[in-house]
């Protein structure tokens, strides 16, 4: 394994951390394909779909399935996710096969007869889990857009299932620590050993897995509509669980158009709802777009300062318009119209922070008008932060972005029984009551209530930018709502300050959301100067962790892929032909 930094050495002047040059941290360079995601193994077996012959989509597809084995807390099978593709010939889509609501599910399932919150039972245990999106939305993928064939690009993950693949040091710590997995016989006798717990360099076996895996080779439909579906909804419904064998009938995937914008004459293609993600993205660079952020000076208290209150506007937009697009008519166009960032652009004073809860909207549409009448603002707060994303392009210059997710880590602690796979906790992304937090603290309106066969509002960005009309970027990252924030912090560190992509994943960051009002910094990343100059603006200030970067630039005047795995995380990996 590559020795991985946990942080750039930094010059530290009055106003900015600059990267320091010299650091010993660049990109992965190939000449071909590159796969990066947060773990090695998967990231080879994405590789090794290319150099047999695949595409991107078959490369991401068998990524997806690897991740499931190898990174239990997030990769899955039992949850969902989005896939953002762009294909050579200038084609996109975006894969929704994001988690939905049981038939079952009500707007108070989670509450008492007082009308209270049940603690845990929309986070821990049957009752939390939607359905999972992940198998029928791979599997679309790979029909549609693939060149081998699914036994292929499913041979990877299978092998590392059925003969295990050596736990390193923060994996093996968090299987064996993570109390909820205790709770459930299942979690406990596969992810926890038995109780046994693992250590560093223990190989890790999963032959139920593997077993499920080889039977969706065979026969994908069975995982819906066949005995493995029946097996599956029996096991729900003996936890005590909502999911029938109807509901896993009756999923489907979403083949949605992707949101779009422009960013100082680059091309930005991002994630539609229901995902709040891409909107919120584009709202933001939309804003951004009228400061001079080059001037300002990379990680300065102005330019931070400036991004944050484009970062205080739109997440203020994204709180209020947003939800499942099959539920609701959501103004995204509306939000992504550059005339309304302009209005804006002119609400920021460039010295002085704006209170969040004394900002004003502007008014330049009746639809907004309307809407905001009738959607009250619920303050947000975090969201999960155990996702992961992953990019991908090869030879031909098709690109994929992808980010899944079981929401929390480990999702809902519970196993799928003889299927052995983690099931996600997705129920909780809804409002269990409008007003009342989630896990993370996310407080939702009525827009985000729970409702059958709904699909929860989520902040995943998969995004893929061009210059010139050219592929150049891959972006991607979880982390709740700092998904958006790592995503733009990336995205304008290299458009805006001239970093190579492995610079700017690894560049300090930072969040705001527009409540709570203060702005997140990364702890220990940033000069006390500039945390200095940025309260003298009237900034609140705190400290707090951020996403995992995985993503590819595309050298356009040698068609070199640079591919850039967080330099925060210890199993990630970028690997390239």
């Amino acid at each position: 394994m590559k020795l991985r930094l946990s942080f750039l050495v930094f010059i530290f002047s009055l106003t900015t951390v600059q990267i320091a040059a010299g650091a010993g941290m660049r990109p992965e360079r190939a000449e071909k394909g590159m796969v990066v995601s947060v773990h090695g193994l998967a990231s080879e077996a994405g590789v090794e779909m290319m150099k047999a012959g695949g595409n991107a989509i078959d490369a991401a597809v068998a990524t997806g399935f690897a991740l499931a084995v190898v990174h239990p807390t997030a990769g899955n099978i039992g949850g969902g996710g989005f896939m953002l593709v762009r294909l050579n010939d200038g084609t996109t889509n975006f894969i929704d096969y994001r988690e939905k609501a049981p038939g079952k599910a009500s707007e108070k399932m989670y509450q008492d007869a007082q009308g209270n919150i049940v603690p845990n039972l929309s986070r821990v245990g049957y009752k939390a889990v939607g359905v999972p999106g992940s198998v029928k939305g791979l599997v679309h993928a790979q029909k549609r857009y693939g060149k081998l064939t699914l036994a292929q690009v499913m041979a990877p993950a299978i092998r590392l299932a059925r003969d295990g693949f050596t736990l390193d040091y923060g994996d093996a710590r968090s299987l064996t620590e993570d109390k909820g997995l205790a709770q459930f016989a299942d979690s406990k006798r596969i992810f926890q050993n038995g109780g046994k717990g693992w250590k560093q360099g223990d190989v890790f076996k999963q032959p139920e897995l593997a077993r499920t895996l080889e039977r969706i080779v065979s026969s994908p439909d069975d995982f819906y509509t066949g005995k493995m579906a029946r097996e599956f909804a029996e096991f729900m419904q003996a936890g005590g669980g909502l999911i029938t064998a109807q509901d896993l009938a009756n999923y489907d995937v979403k083949d949605r158009k992707p949101v779009t914008g422009t960013y100082r004459g680059l091309d930005v293609i991002s994630a539609p709802p229901p995902s709040s993600g891409g909107i919120a993205l584009i709202e933001t660079l939309n804003i951004l777009e009228g400061f001079d952020l080059a001037k300002a000076g990379f990680g300065s208290a102005e330019s931070i300062h400036l991004i944050t209150e484009a970062y205080r506007r739109a997440f203020y937009d994204r709180a209020q318009f947003l939800g499942d697009p099959e539920f609701s008519e959501l103004p995204v166009m509306e939000l992504a119209d550059k005339k309304y960032a302009v209005e804006w652009r002119q609400s920021v004073d460039p010295a002085h922070a704006s209170p969040s809860q004394k900002i004003v909207r502007p008014k330049t549409s009746t639809k907004l008008e309307r809407y905001v009448k009738e959607h009250p603002v619920f303050v947000p707060g975090f969201e999960p932060t155990q996702t992961t994303h992953y990019s991908v392009v090869d030879a031909e210059g098709n690109a994929v972005a992808v980010t899944t997710t079981l929401n929390g880590g480990y999702g809902s602690k519970v196993t799928a029984g003889s299927l052995g796979f983690l099931l996600n906790n997705e129920m909780d992304d809804f409002s269990s009551k409008p007003g009342a937090p989630n896990m993370f603290g996310l407080i939702q309106g009525q827009e985000n209530a729970i409702g059958p066969n709904k699909r929860p509002l989520s902040a995943m960005t998969p995004t893929i930018v061009l210059k010139d009309g050219k592929l150049w970027l891959v972006l991607g990252s979880p982390g709740g709502p700092t998904i958006i924030t790592t995503v733009t912090n990336i995205l304008v560190g290299v458009a805006d300050f001239g970093l190579d992509i492995q610079q700017a994943v690894n560049a300090p960051r930072f969040h705001h959301q527009w409540v709570p009002d203060r702005i997140m910094l990364e702890r220990n990343r940033f000069s006390p100067d500039t945390i200095k100059l940025l309260e003298g603006r009237g900034h609140a200030i705190s400290f707090g962790g951020v996403g995992d970067g995985e993503c590819i630039q595309i050298d356009l005047a040698t068609g070199m892929r640079l591919g850039a795995s967080d330099g925060r995380n210890e199993s990630g990996k970028a690997v390239g032909y």
